[in-house]
């Protein structure tokens, strides 16, 4: 059975899982939600860029409540290095602690708001943070792709036709590419957003992503190297 379908066309709006909040450069102008945490600062921007750091993101951003332990268990690293990331998160308003433990427990932490979006309000100051946080971003999807290509089984089959991996390239004006970003992304802000706890029975954790950039047009690319 092949992965996935493929087309040349852009997908039909998917249903995301709680977990693919966008996180990257966003510049479309689209509403967003009160919410949402937006990074402008060049310095928060880079803070983000870190592998541990958007591995946890991904999952506290789903509306799940981790503490430093159970981060770490997800990021692979101890609970004390885990933390010292959580407070970079937290100095830049990405992340919070949640209420105290009513158990005694260690305190855990939450996403900041309902989403997470990338604004540099100085584009030249921030572009190398940028670069870093997209190419660990698209490092990510590429596992996530690849992971379910090639670990498929017969459960796998009921998926099939709700799963796209799709590209094209068009000839857009400015005001038609900001269309089509707000019209994707408000596709993805109509999904409810659920945990694992409140899911229905047979859903996954889906990853969502989009992009819309320009690129050169054909005799155009610059040799590599």
């Amino acid at each position: 059975m092949a992965a996935a379908r493929t087309s040349a066309q852009p997908p039909a709006a998917a249903r995301p899982d709680a977990a693919a909040r966008p996180v990257g450069p966003a510049r479309s102008g689209a509403a967003r939600p009160a919410d949402r945490v937006v990074l402008r600062d060049p310095r928060a921007i880079k803070a983000l860029a870190h592998p541990a750091r958007l591995a946890v993101i991904d999952e506290l951003f789903a509306g799940r409540k981790l503490t430093a332990t159970e981060c770490g268990e997800i990021a692979g690293l101890s609970a004390s290095a885990m933390s010292y990331h959580l407070r970079a998160l937290e100095k830049w308003g990405i992340v919070r602690r949640s209420e105290s433990s009513t158990d005694g427990r260690e305190r855990p932490w939450e996403a900041a708001g309902q989403g997470l979006t990338v604004e540099s309000a100085e584009p030249r100051a921030s572009a190398a943070g940028e670069a870093i946080l997209v190419a660990r971003q698209l490092d990510r999807q590429r596992a996530d792709i690849l992971g379910w290509i090639s670990n498929q089984d017969e459960t796998s089959a009921s998926w099939y036709d709700s799963t796209v991996i799709a590209s094209t390239v068009l000839w857009l004006d400015p005001d038609e590419a900001k269309r089509l970003s707000e019209g994707i992304a408000a596709a993805v802000e109509a999904v409810p957003r659920r945990t694992a706890a409140d899911a229905p029975p047979g859903a996954q954790r889906v990853r969502v992503s989009f992009s819309v950039v320009p690129v050169p047009a054909d005799g155009e690319r610059p040799e590599p190297g």
